[in-house]
């Protein structure tokens, strides 16, 4: 990599707590409950309520999500599983003749976001509920400005929002043609409305009260196949951290059904080489084949452990990876196919904070595709899902579709540690991209020195092995996607090593990075990527 020697963007500091989100509003929300006497847990509802207003491209109560979890009063760190099981009625008859649908109401998977986050907040949280609702019931009442990046979304995906005669309505204003303007208010008066109804009843209403039975009608109005008891059977599952040893850190990640035990192992793989000796174009190449690697392990055995067991000691131990280090050849990039295509990036948002005790919180939540499956439950305002796109239907697979089974995630959310305090929380959304994008930003801030914002604001590249593709159909061109930072130089050396290159424009790159590095002296200093809506804050 290469590593700026200043950024765009300041590198924010504070003493007494950090947030850093991918938009300003909610990264507003959180900084506000820190000062009000808030802890990280707090911080994170607020956050990711107003994330699911302000962002309902990204990520809402139709979704899912993961949250790593560091609790600094007693040194435990724990990760809260927010995602759903696929329907009752999910059968893999029922998708193969025309293979797993990708949008509209058959590609909707049970939402569980706020279920682990009301769990979360009941474990660990101390403000009033209710209070920490109330941004996000402002914001969709009132209205939130439409970003650049808001309308880059709306448009790519206009097809599949126009299919809905609702999410027509609140995210495309019902224009014949184009989208909402510029700083044009997107007002979703009936999601404050559902919003209003959790402050005041809790979370257990959306699963098991009034409004699931509200929601539950709006979604078979619409063809989904999820039914008021696969809400009912949603429960968050609170699951230790796995994690690694690199070069004196400890990197800990969110456990499957979640992948984020891909980035460990690139980790482990590229522990195996002298990444700061390496010149720019070598290092590059050392970590995009660590990635190729760890991508096959990915697709053997990714899925969700509650159906069938995962070799994760073995997967992270050093045999493996001194293994998987011997294959690479540092002159030559490798041609790693995974499975063929059965017949493609994913969008999420990712937030960290960190409080005055030095608690964290590392959370990433999603409604898989930009905007989801496009459909909207009827009154109730929720933007919902398209999570079935990322199941397979082949008989054998790990991550074949199973009613009540967790689909494979490709969400994560990384923590480190060094010397037993918390070092750095770190993460991206990007389907695919997430776990290499990390894996960058982690490896410039530990083996090169390089503070956050410099760390994300560097050039990026990522790779896409043929059949990768998270979402149907699991494509992949095997090009690496790079950032033109690195120099001519750079480039063509990695080239000549047989990497085919999509060159794309400076930040253009995928990913959106937040990141906070706790200094040795207690200063959090964040950093916050340029490259979409992200805004990062300390006090």
């Amino acid at each position: 990599m290469y590593i700026p020697t200043r950024a765009w963007r300041t590198s924010i500091m504070g003493r007494r707590g950090a947030v850093g989100t991918n938009h300003p509003l909610a990264t507003q929300a959180g900084l506000d409950v820190l000062r009000a006497g808030g802890n990280a847990v707090d911080a994170s509802v607020a956050i990711s309520l107003v994330l699911s207003v302000v962002e309902p491209m990204m990520s809402g109560l139709g979704g899912d999500g993961f949250y790593q979890v560091y609790d600094a009063k007693t040194g435990r760190t724990r990760c809260w599983n927010a995602t759903g099981s696929a329907p009752t009625g999910a059968t893999v008859d029922r998708f193969r003749a025309g293979g797993i649908a990708v949008r509209g109401p058959l590609s909707v998977s049970t939402p569980c976001f706020l279920a682990g986050m009301a769990a979360m907040h009941a474990a660990l949280g101390t403000q009033p509920w209710g209070a920490l609702v109330a941004p996000s019931i402002e914001h969709a009442r009132d209205g939130f400005p439409a970003t650049h990046h808001y309308r880059h979304f709306a448009a790519d995906v206009r097809g599949v929002i126009a299919a809905d005669a609702r999410s027509r309505k609140v995210f495309l204003h019902d224009l014949d043609i184009g989208v909402p303007a510029l700083a044009s208010l997107i007002v979703q008066p009936d999601l404050a409305r559902t919003l209003e109804e959790i402050a005041a009843d809790g979370a257990e209403t959306f699963y098991r009260g009034r409004l699931a039975k509200r929601l539950a009608a709006g979604m078979a109005e619409a063809g989904v196949m999820v039914t008021e008891a696969d809400l009912a059977a949603c429960m968050p599952e609170v699951q230790d951290p796995i994690g690694i040893d690199y070069r004196g850190f400890s990197v800990t990640q969110t456990p499957p059904n979640s992948t984020g035990f891909t980035m460990l192992q690139m980790l482990k793989i590229a522990e195996r080489f002298d990444l700061a000796g390496l010149d720019p174009a070598q290092r590059i190449h050392v970590l995009v084949e660590a990635k190729k690697r760890a991508f096959q392990d990915r697709e053997r055995y990714g899925a969700d452990p509650r159906h069938g067991a995962l070799p994760l000691e073995r997967l992270l131990s050093d045999a493996h990876a001194d293994a998987c280090a011997a294959t690479i050849d540092l002159n030559r990039a490798s041609d790693i196919r995974l499975a063929e295509p059965e017949q493609a990036a994913g969008d999420t948002t990712y937030f960290c904070v960190v409080d005055a005790d030095g608690s964290a919180v590392s959370g990433i939540q999603s409604i898989n595709s930009g905007f989801g499956s496009g459909v909207t439950a009827g009154d109730t305002g929720v933007l919902l899902n398209n999570r079935m796109a990322y199941w397979h239907l082949a008989e054998g697979h790990a991550n074949r579709l199973v009613p009540g089974k967790r689909v494979r995630h490709t969400m994560n959310a990384p923590m480190v540690f060094k010397d037993g305090r918390l070092w750095a929380v770190e993460g991206t959304p990007g389907a695919d991209n997430q776990v290499q994008i990390n894996l960058q930003v982690l490896t410039s801030m530990m083996d090169l020195g390089a503070d956050p914002q410099a760390a994300l604001e560097a050039p990026r590249w990522t790779s896409a092995q043929q059949g990768q593709g998270a979402n149907w159909p699991h494509d992949g061109d095997g090009r690496l996607t790079i950032e033109p930072g690195y120099g001519e130089a750079t480039l063509a050396a990695l080239e000549r090593m047989g990497h085919r290159l999509n060159r794309v424009g400076p930040l253009e790159g995928p990913c959106s990075v937040q990141a906070i590095r706790v200094m040795d002296n207690g200063i959090k200093m964040v950093g916050s990527d340029p490259r979409r809506d992200g805004w990062g804050g300390a006090w």
